[in-house]
């Protein structure tokens, strides 16, 4: 099968399973706190993980929830079961299920499904980049004073992120903080976002998102210009135009 296409199925089923439970009685922990985990989190990765193990049985498998899954061939899917945890714990429609499927180290293609607007985010190498099947392409703005940018971070890293947000706040039209890294993404992708920018991330937050934005026609480094190492924890993604400009302010 297709990777990207059973990606595209694979993230429909998760978030449909997310809608489903999005009204029902929640079960919540938290690794620390404002890092919730939920019985949808997990449910949805249960999903997942069996039915790449169905389709792709040698395939290693990333999972925010799970951790690693070995596998015997060049093949990992990277999977955030729900980006956006507590946006989906307040009944906050700004959630997503983000899978991204990497062959010998490079990500080939991303699929990134927000049930609750309904739009699903997908990409493959060297076939551009589609919301609901449709293609889709950053903005053209190339000044961050006519941008609409957006970040994130966990209350406890505020100090870490204040002077950044305030630099920002005054530099561009408005930042945002939405809550879902890899929506974000996907909305610099589509053209509302001109940029987004976080550290202290996890590859699943990035790996989806960040070949959907290169497939439409944008630019994603680390914060510092180094290229992206979804390991590494900081993502710099733009409309290509503002890129520079971003970077510049940021450091």
């Amino acid at each position: 099968m297709d990777p990207l296409d059973f990606i595209i199925s694979l993230a429909r089923a998760a978030g449909t399973l997310l809608a489903e439970r999005i009204d029902g009685p929640r079960e919540i922990a938290y690794k620390h706190r404002a890092d919730l985990v939920t019985d949808a989190d997990r449910a949805s990765e249960a999903l997942i993980v069996e039915r790449i193990g169905a389709q792709f049985p040698a395939a290693a498998i990333l999972g925010e929830e799970g951790g690693v899954y070995a596998g015997s061939s060049n093949e990992r899917f990277i999977v955030d079961p729900l980006d956006g945890t507590t946006n989906y714990a307040h009944r906050y429609p700004l959630f997503c299920v983000s899978i991204a499927y990497e062959r010998a180290g490079i990500i080939e293609a991303g699929a990134i499904y927000a049930p609750a607007i309904g739009e699903l985010y997908a990409a493959g190498r060297g076939r551009g980049a589609s919301c609901n099947g449709k293609p889709i392409a950053v903005s053209p703005i190339e000044a961050v004073s006519d941008a609409l940018v957006c970040t994130g971070w966990v209350p406890s890293h505020y100090d870490r992120n204040a002077a950044n947000f305030a630099k920002l706040s005054s530099a561009s039209q408005a930042v945002r903080r939405d809550g879902s890294a890899a929506l974000d993404i996907a909305f610099v992708a589509a053209g509302r976002f001109e940029a987004f920018w976080e550290w202290d991330l996890k590859p699943w937050d990035v790996a989806a998102g960040a070949i959907i934005i290169e497939s439409a026609g944008g630019r994603v480094t680390a914060i510092d210009g180094l290229p992206l190492d979804i390991a590494a924890g900081s993502i710099l993604a733009t409309n290509g135009a503002t890129h520079a400009e971003m970077q510049r302010l940021l450091l």
